[in-house]
C-alpha cells in the first residue's frame, strides 16, 4: 500500500487568495505547502493582454457558471470564474479598488469580525501593493501586486470624467486615497502594460522553493475528516481520486462558489440539505452557502461619432504593437474610468459605482459590436439582497445551484433606477456630448419609469464580485470566526472572498488579496 503524502498546509484553489497563502506560508522553509488548482497553468496569451479579458469567458479558463432564473429579472445570469493559476485575477478587468472604510468597520461592528476594521486591514493592503504613482501613509510602493496608471486611456473615458464632474461629481485622482467618492480613471493591476495577476505577483516568483508544491488540473472532491478535525484533502488526478494529508491545516481558497460547495460535499453545512442529497452530516453549519450576494450592473449604451471604438484596435497590427512595446490600445482594461457616489442622503458610503467603456460592452461582452459605441454602467455596491448557494448533487463534478436573488430587496432596484437616470444625464452634459451620436441601448433615452425598469431587468448582469457564502463573524449564521477558522471543525480555515460578510464597495480582487495577506499572519501566529 502506497504511503500517503503529507504536507503541513494543503491549500485548495490557486486564485487571488490561494497564491498569496502559498507565497507567505512557504516563506518558512520548515513549512511543507501544497497548492491544488482545478484548472491549468495560466498560459493563454489573452491572459496577459489587458484588453482581451472577455475573450477568456466560456473557454477552458472559465468555470462557466450560471445562476438560477432570477425572480426579479426573469432570466438566468452567466457568472464567469477563473479556472487557472491566478483564478479570477487572471481574467478580471484589473481595476484596483480597496473599498470604503465603512465596509471594514461594518464587518467589525455589525458582524463581530474583530480585527477586521479598516485600520486593522489597511497595513495588509499596503503590504500587498506596489503602486507606481501613489505613496504616503495610504499606499504601498514595493509590494508584489503591481498597480499602475493604465498606459492607454481612450478619449471617450476622459470625456466622461469631464462630463461627470460638470454633472456634479468631484474629480478624484485616487479612489483608494482619502475619499472614495468622485469621478476619475481607474488604476489597474498591470505591470508595464500587461496583466499582473496574483499568480504573477505571488506564485511565480517562489515556484522553485523546495518546500512548495503546486499541482494543476487537480480538482478537490472532499475534505478528509477524522471526527471533527480536517486532516487532508482528496482530489482528482487524471480522473483518479488521490488523498493527501495536512498535518497542520487545510485552507480553502476556492472562492464564493467552490469553497462552500466543497464544505457541503464534505458534510459541513446545512444538515437538512445535506441529508436530502445522501451526504453524511459531519458538522451541521447552517450558514454555509447562505448570504450570497454580488454587485449587479446594468448599462446605458450610445453609438458614437468623431472618435474610435476600442474594438477597432483588435487587429494583427494592434497585437504586434502590444507584443513589441506593451503600449497602445490593447493595454486598455476596457472599463477605463468611472466613479462612486450616493443615490440617497445619509448613507455610510457610496452605494453606486460607475464603469465606463469606449465600446459596446453589455451582456458580458458577448454581443459583437455593430457600430462604434460607448457604454456607461451603473453598479450597485451597497447591496441589500441576499441569496444562497446549494448543491445539486453529491457528485463533486456537478455545478452547484447559484441564486444571488438580485433585487429581492426593492431598495436595490430603486437605487439602480436612480443610477441609470444619472448615466443618461451625464451623457447629455459636457465634453462627452460631442462624441455621442444617438442612443443605442435602449433605442431612446427618453424613458418613463417602466421602460427604465425594463432596461434594468433585461440587461442586469454580474459585475463578477460574488461574496459571503462562508461569512466571517460571531453570529449563529457565521461560518468562520474572525481568525477564519471554520466553526466546529479543527484544522480548517476558509481564506477567500466567501468570508466577507458584506461585499466591499468596489471591485473585490484587492480585498481578496488583503484577506489572504492577513490570514497568512493569523495562520503563522504573527
Amino acid at each position: 500500500m502506497a504511503v500517503q503524502e503529507s504536507f503541513d498546509y494543503v491549500i485548495v484553489g490557486a486564485g487571488s487568495a490561494g497564491c498569496v497563502l502559498a507565497n507567505r506560508l512557504s516563506e518558512d522553509p520548515a513549512a511543507r505547502v501544497l497548492l491544488l488548482e482545478a484548472g491549468g497553468e495560466d498560459t493563454d496569451d489573452a491572459i496577459r493582454i489587458p484588453a482581451a479579458f472577455a475573450t477568456l469567458f466560456k473557454t477552458k479558463w472559465d468555470w462557466n457558471y450560471e445562476t438560477v432564473e432570477q425572480k426579479h429579472t426573469g432570466k438566468k445570469e452567466y457568472w464567469p470564474r477563473g479556472k487557472m493559476l491566478g483564478g479570477c485575477s487572471s481574467m478580471n478587468a484589473m481595476i484596483y479598488i480597496r473599498g470604503n472604510r465603512a465596509d471594514y468597520d461594518g464587518w467589525r461592528d455589525s458582524h463581530g469580525a474583530a480585527g477586521w476594521g479598516f485600520d486593522d486591514v489597511l497595513p495588509y493592503f499596503i503590504r500587498a501593493e506596489g503602486n507606481q504613482r501613489f505613496g504616503g501613509e495610504l499606499h504601498g510602493t514595493d509590494g508584489p501586486l503591481h498597480v499602475e496608471d493604465r498606459r492607454y486611456t481612450h478619449e471617450l473615458s476622459s470625456a466622461w470624467v469631464d462630463s461627470a464632474v460638470l454633472w456634479g461629481l468631484k474629480r478624484n485622482e485616487d479612489f483608494n486615497g482619502e475619499t472614495q467618492e468622485g469621478a476619475g480613471v481607474y488604476q489597474v493591476t498591470c505591470r508595464k502594460g500587461r496583466r499582473w495577476s496574483a499568480a504573477d505577483a505571488y506564485l511565480r516568483p517562489v515556484m522553485e522553493r523546495p518546500n512548495l508544491t503546486v499541482r494543476t488540473n487537480a480538482q478537490a472532491t472532499r475534505i478528509v475528516l477524522e471526527g471533527t478535525r480536517a486532516v487532508g484533502v482528496s482530489y482528482l488526478d487524471n480522473g483518479v481520486e488521490v488523498t493527501v494529508r495536512a498535518d497542520a491545516e487545510v485552507l480553502l481558497s476556492g472562492g464564493a462558489i467552490n469553497s462552500p460547495q466543497l464544505l457541503m460535499l464534505s458534510g459541513i453545512g446545512p444538515a437538512e440539505h445535506l441529508k436530502e442529497l445522501g451526504i453524511d452530516v459531519a458538522v451541521g453549519l447552517a450558514g454555509v452557502g447562505d448570504n450570497l450576494h454580488d454587485h449587479p450592473a446594468a448599462g446605458i449604451v450610445w453609438s458614437t461619432k468623431g472618435t474610435t471604438d476600442i474594438a477597432d484596435f483588435a487587429t494583427p497590427a494592434g497585437l504586434v504593437r502590444w507584443q513589441l512595446t506593451k503600449r497602445g490600445p490593447l493595454t486598455s482594461n476596457i472599463g477605463e474610468a468611472g466613479g462612486f457616489y450616493s443615490t440617497l442622503d445619509g448613507l455610510a458610503g457610496p452605494n453606486m459605482q460607475i464603469h465606463v467603456a469606449p465600446t459596446l460592452f453589455y451582456d458580458n461582452g458577448f454581443r459583437e459590436p455593430t457600430v462604434s459605441g460607448f457604454t456607461s454602467a451603473a453598479t450597485l455596491v451597497d447591496v441589500a439582497s441576499r441569496g444562497r448557494l446549494r448543491l445539486k448533487s453529491s457528485n463533486p463534478l456537478w455545478k452547484p445551484e447559484i441564486d444571488p436573488a438580485y433585487y429581492s430587496e426593492s431598495a436595490d432596484f430603486d437605487a439602480m433606477m436612480s443610477g441609470l437616470r444619472s448615466l443618461i444625464e451625464i451623457g447629455k452634459s459636457g465634453a462627452l456630448t460631442k462624441f455621442l451620436d444617438k442612443p443605442f441601448l435602449p433605442a431612446t433615452h427618453d424613458l418613463d419609469d417602466e421602460a427604465l425598469a425594463e432596461q434594468i431587468r433585461s440587461h442586469t448582469q454580474t459585475l463578477y464580485h460574488p461574496v459571503g457564502t462562508c461569512a466571517m463573524g460571531t453570529g449563529e449564521h457565521a461560518v468562520v470566526d474572525p481568525t477564519l477558522k471554520v466553526r466546529g471543525v479543527d484544522g480548517l480555515r476558509v481564506v477567500d472572498a466567501s468570508v466577507m460578510p458584506v461585499v466591499p464597495r468596489g471591485n473585490t480582487n484587492a480585498p481578496a488579496i488583503m484577506v489572504a495577506e492577513k490570514a497568512s499572519d493569523l495562520i503563522r501566529g504573527r
